[in-house]
């Protein structure tokens, strides 16, 4: 997952620009701070854990309205809007991979 994370960081260089890829772009760069602290939870115990776990979630919540910004503007970011409306259903170690991968294709867009 440290490998997503790091892929993740070099591909939110290429959403830059305006519009709907600004957008994608702020919304990524929460997914990536959501999977880090994700990812950190994992190794963790008790409520350290869950605090981490806490705080990744928030970072998914922040990424919601760019995303829905971006999605409302566009279809081809719709799938990353519809992923991060998920997370208050399917635990986000089920969605880092889906949104890894949509946001590693909107950096290649």
């Amino acid at each position: 997952m440290l490998a997503t994370v790091g892929l993740l960081g070099g591909l939110l260089g290429g959403c830059g620009g305006g519009g709907s890829s600004a957008l994608v772009q702020e919304a990524c760069g929460h997914v990536s701070r959501s999977i880090q602290l994700y990812e950190r939870s994992t190794h963790q115990h008790g409520a350290m854990a869950e605090r981490t776990r806490a705080a990744a979630l928030v970072q998914l919540r922040r990424a919601l309205r760019p995303a829905a910004l971006a999605g409302s503007a566009g279809g081809q970011f719709q799938a990353l809007q519809a992923s991060l409306s998920e997370s208050s259903r399917v635990p986000e170690g089920e969605l880092v991979s889906a949104l890894s991968a949509q946001c590693s294709s909107a950096g290649t867009s």
